[in-house]
């Protein structure tokens, strides 16, 4: 077998006898076991590296330098591995001897013992039977890995999400003049980063719709019989962040919308439009228009939601949107790489 095994599946000959190596070789390969022979120096600690399930040794193979590079190679073992070993002896070896020693050469290990000859089925057997061990043990491992994995994310997630709602809390408070002002846009703030945080998670990946992401975002803006606010554009795969940047900019425009613009008296509506280039790399576009509304008039000061809407889709996008105080309307103009929206779909939020 020269091609590379995978991790675990296989079995590490180390017999020094080219024919006992050939023939136990046969034995298991009759049965779908997939073997690599080893013998001493360099080329053992590289099949070694190559991580075996099981390691077969002959009894003449135990030698001092074979035996010191196989205790090398399971002193690295991590904690939930137990390699099997198995070694075959000669009937006339001194196997309680011999099995004190390995036993403290290879404390780790998990050593079966076997003496010559055995018959070729009980031998494939125990390998069978030992390979479905260290199956047993790599599942483990991956769900030990995984559960790491998801509790770093999961409180990569958390420190991310209440360093957001503590920027949303201290610039709401700024811009608030009164206590139930205060709890009121604090209150709206945190429902539309929830809401979009729910649709991410429904959405089961790093990527949702950012359809779905917009349509849930002016949802409650919107009755069955009428529509306040429109919107149109291709069905797009961003990633987390992409998603929860571009609901709450949309949730700050319609807030002011609702207190200043369009959306204020009744004949006013929202146009939500975006789109992505056909050209090389493509380039994503949105355009936020208000009609119908009372006469624009630019503000004094800008406020916090100005002010977040330019950060935020200045670092979304890599490049500040376009915010025009139209007297015929409120417009936002964004626009960058798409690329940008959908990189950024593995980190956290």
């Amino acid at each position: 077998m020269n091609e590379t095994p995978s991790e675990l599946d296989w079995v590490l000959i180390i017999a020094p006898f080219r024919k006992d190596a050939e023939y136990i070789a046969a034995s298991l390969e009759v049965q779908n076991v997939a073997v690599r022979h080893g013998q001493a120096g360099e080329d053992l600690a590289e099949n070694l590296a190559l991580s075996p399930g099981v390691i077969l040794i002959t009894h003449e193979a135990l030698s001092p330098p074979v035996v010191a590079t196989i205790g090398d190679h399971l002193a690295g073992q991590p904690d939930w591995s137990e390699v099997p070993i198995v070694v075959l002896l000669e009937r006339a070896a001194p196997i309680a001897q011999i099995r004190t020693q390995l036993q403290s050469a290879w404390p780790s290990a998990r050593l079966l013992f076997y003496t010559r000859p055995i018959a070729r089925l009980e031998l494939a057997n125990s390998i069978q039977t030992n390979l479905l061990v260290r199956l047993r043990q790599k599942q483990v491992r991956d769900a030990i890995e995984r559960e790491v994995e998801l509790r770093l994310e999961l409180n990569h997630r958390i420190k991310n999400i209440l360093a957001s709602v503590t920027s949303i809390f201290q610039m709401t408070r700024r811009g608030a003049s009164t206590v139930d002002e205060l709890a009121a846009d604090f209150t709206g703030r945190l429902r539309a980063l929830s809401d979009v945080h729910t649709a991410v998670f429904e959405a089961g990946g790093d990527e949702i719709s950012l359809l779905s992401v917009i349509a849930v975002t002016v949802a409650p803006y919107n009755g069955e019989s009428l529509t306040r606010i429109n919107i149109a554009g291709p069905d797009l795969l961003v990633g987390r962040i992409a998603a929860t940047t571009i609901a709450l900019c949309l949730h700050e425009l319609t807030t002011n919308a609702i207190k200043y613009g369009a959306l204020s008296q009744g004949d006013g509506s929202v146009n939500i439009a975006w789109s992505v280039s056909e050209e090389d790399p493509p380039m994503f576009s949105m355009n936020w228009i208000e009609s119908g509304g009372p006469k624009v008039v630019q503000p004094t000061r800008q406020g916090y939601g100005t002010k977040y809407v330019r950060s935020a889709l200045a670092s979304l996008l890599g490049a500040a949107p376009t915010i025009t105080f139209d007297r015929n309307g409120f417009r936002c103009q964004a626009a960058g790489p798409l690329a940008r929206l959908v990189r950024q779909s593995a980190e956290a939020v």
